[in-house]
C-alpha cells in the first residue's frame, strides 16, 4: 500500500470545512468599515469622543500603563481596575462588580464558574452565543425555553424544583436582544426567580448605557437584589473595551477564586479601565446623548418600519428576509449604496430568518435615516 496516499496536508479538514461553508455562501471574512455607519454598537458615539481621547491622555499623562503584566491575582490587579469597579457598583447599585475583558470572556467566566453540579440553567433559546459557551464549560445542567415564554419557563422550574428541592435554579435572559432588538418582561422575570429561589442573570449589554434614568440599563430597578447578576459591557454604548459583572460580593469572590476564565488570564489594560471610569461619567452627565439616539431611533421607526423593519422599540432593528442569499445580496447592494448595513444568516440566527441588522447611532444623521430608508425601498422593489 502506498503509505503517502494515506498522510492527509496540514489542516486539510479545515480547508474542507472552509470550502464547504463557500459552498453554502456562509464563508465570513473580515472587511474594513466603510459608509455610513448603520451597523456598529457604539450607540451613544462614544467611542471616538473627545472626551474619551482626553481621558486616555490624561491617564497616559499621570503614569497609568498600558499593559498589566500579568493576571490580576498575581502583579497584573491595578488602582485603575479597582477604582472602576468601585464607581461601577455606585453607578449601577450593586454590592459588587468585576472588570474582565469582554462580554464573551464575562459570560464564559460567569455561567462556567457559578452554577455548580446538580443545578440547572433554564436560558432563553435566542441568548448571546458567549452565555452557550459558559453552559457548555459549566457542570450544571441546562434547558433552554422559547423566547420570553414565561409560561414555558414557569413549567419547567416547577418540574425542575419538584425534583431538585435543594439545588439552585438559574435563569439566563438578554435584557436587550441584540439580533431581534425586543425586550425581556424583567418584572415578571424577577417574580418568577423569587417564586422558585432561582438566581436570576441578566445580559445587559445592549441596554446598558442607552435605557434607565441615567443609562444603567433595563435593569437598573433590579440591581442589589441579593439573586441578581448583571453583565454590561463597555464596549456598545459605552465606547470603551470590557465588560463588568455586577452584584453580590460572593458572587465577585467565587469568581476570582474558582473562575478559570479570569484566574489565567491577563488582566485587561489599565489604560481601558481608566478610560471606562470616565464613560461612566459620561452615563451622568451627558443625558442629551441619550435624548438624542431617542429622537433618531423614533425617526427611524416611523421610516423603516415602511419597508419591512420590525418595530423593535429599541435602536436595534431587524429586517427579517428570510432567504440567506437574499439577504447577503440585499446587504451588498445597501452597501454599494453608502450605508453600512450587515447580513446576518444563520448560525447567528435560526435558519430562515436571515436578516438585516440596522443599527441606530448617534453616527448617523436623521438624513441618513431617509435615505437608508429609500435605498432599501429601491433594492427590494
Amino acid at each position: 500500500m502506498d503509505t503517502a496516499s494515506l498522510v492527509r496536508k496540514p489542516l486539510e479538514a479545515q480547508e474542507a470545512d472552509l470550502a464547504a461553508l463557500a459552498g453554502r455562501g456562509r464563508l465570513r471574512k473580515l472587511v474594513a468599515p466603510e459608509g455610513v455607519d448603520f451597523s456598529s454598537n457604539d450607540y451613544l458615539g462614544l467611542a471616538a469622543s473627545e472626551r474619551l481621547r482626553a481621558a486616555a491622555a490624561a491617564a497616559l499623562e499621570r503614569g497609568v500603563a498600558i499593559g498589566s503584566g500579568g493576571s490580576r491575582l498575581l502583579r497584573g490587579n491595578h488602582a485603575e481596575h479597582e477604582a472602576l469597579e468601585a464607581q461601577a457598583a455606585q453607578v449601577f447599585g450593586c454590592e459588587a462588580a468585576l472588570y474582565l475583558a469582554n462580554g464573551y470572556t464575562a459570560n464564559s467566566a460567569l455561567f462556567s464558574t457559578l452554577p455548580q453540579r446538580g443545578d440547572c440553567i433554564f436560558f432563553d433559546e435566542l441568548i448571546h452565543a458567549s452565555a452557550h459557551e459558559g453552559i457548555r464549560l459549566s457542570r450544571a445542567d441546562a434547558q433552554a425555553f422559547a423566547h420570553n415564554d414565561m409560561d414555558g419557563l414557569r413549567d419547567a422550574l416547577a418540574a425542575w424544583r419538584s425534583r431538585n428541592g435543594a439545588a439552585t435554579a438559574w435563569i439566563a435572559v438578554e435584557s436587550l436582544y441584540s439580533m431581534d432588538g425586543d425586550r425581556a418582561p424583567l418584572p415578571e422575570l424577577a417574580a418568577i426567580a423569587g417564586r422558585y429561589d432561582a438566581v436570576l442573570l441578566i445580559d445587559e449589554a445592549h441596554a446598558t448605557g442607552v435605557f434607565g434614568p441615567a443609562g444603567q440599563g433595563l435593569a437598573h430597578d433590579l440591581d442589589g437584589l441579593a439573586n441578581v447578576i448583571t453583565l454590561r459591557t463597555l464596549g456598545k454604548a459605552m465606547g470603551c473595551e470590557g465588560a463588568l459583572l455586577c452584584g453580590p460580593a460572593t458572587m465577585r469572590d467565587h469568581i476570582v477564586n474558582r473562575g478559570r476564565g479570569f484566574v489565567f488570564s491577563t488582566a485587561p489594560s489599565p489604560l481601558m479601565a481608566a478610560v471606562a471610569r470616565e464613560a461612566l461619567t459620561m452615563l451622568a452627565d451627558e443625558p442629551h446623548r441619550r435624548e438624542a439616539l431617542a429622537v433618531l431611533v423614533a425617526r427611524a421607526h416611523g421610516v423603516l418600519t415602511r419597508h419591512g423593519a420590525m418595530p423593535s422599540g429599541s435602536q436595534i432593528m431587524p429586517l427579517v428576509l428570510g432567504d440567506e442569499a437574499r439577504t447577503m445580496h440585499v446587504a451588498a447592494a445597501i452597501q454599494r449604496a453608502g450605508f453600512d448595513v450587515r447580513g446576518i444568516r444563520p448560525p447567528t440566527v435560526p435558519t430562515g430568518s436571515s436578516r438585516l441588522r440596522i443599527s441606530i447611532t448617534l453616527n448617523v444623521m436623521p438624513d441618513d435615516i431617509d435615505r437608508l430608508g429609500e435605498t432599501i425601498a429601491q433594492v427590494l422593489a
